[in-house]
């Protein structure tokens, strides 16, 4: 199982869930428009960067942060402004930031999950699409 893949299940995890869609990066990239059903997450790693060699001999051990992006897209037009959408998005980021908040993966030696942001990607027409960052630590050991 892979990093994504346990990010995934945890998030596929909550009880009650509230989202519609959860999909991963080449689900996210396939979508001309807005997702078919709202709300939806869409996670993937978005950038990762290991640190030097921590051994003077022997196999090779390199931390490694991982941050992973979590995108939420909701839509509620039941207002002129949206503002609706934007209440309804810290619901589904406080959900999301909860599952994944000191959760530790089982995939690699990990340590557990930290938040590291959010930003809005795009707001209109009542729809609302945040980008959530978290940061995750793995280890990387050469193989003998």
């Amino acid at each position: 199982m892979s990093l994504i893949d346990d990010v995934m299940a945890r998030l596929n995890a909550i009880d009650p869930q509230p989202f519609a869609l959860i999909e991963g990066a080449a689900d996210l990239a396939a979508i001309d428009g807005n997702p078919p059903a709202p709300p939806a997450l869409y996670a993937f790693i978005k950038e990762e960067a290991a640190e030097e060699n921590t051994r003077a001999t022997g196999p090779v051990l390199q931390r490694c942060e991982n941050d992973i992006a979590v995108v939420i897209v909701t839509s509620n037009v039941s207002d002129a402004t949206g503002s609706a959408a934007l209440t309804d998005v810290e619901a589904l980021k406080l959900a999301t930031r909860s599952a994944l908040v000191g959760f530790v993966p089982q995939s690699g030696v990990g340590e557990p999950v930290e938040y590291v942001g959010g930003r809005v990607l795009r707001f209109r027409s009542g729809w609302v699409w945040v980008e959530l960052v978290f940061s995750v630590a793995s280890y990387i050991e050469e193989q003998p």
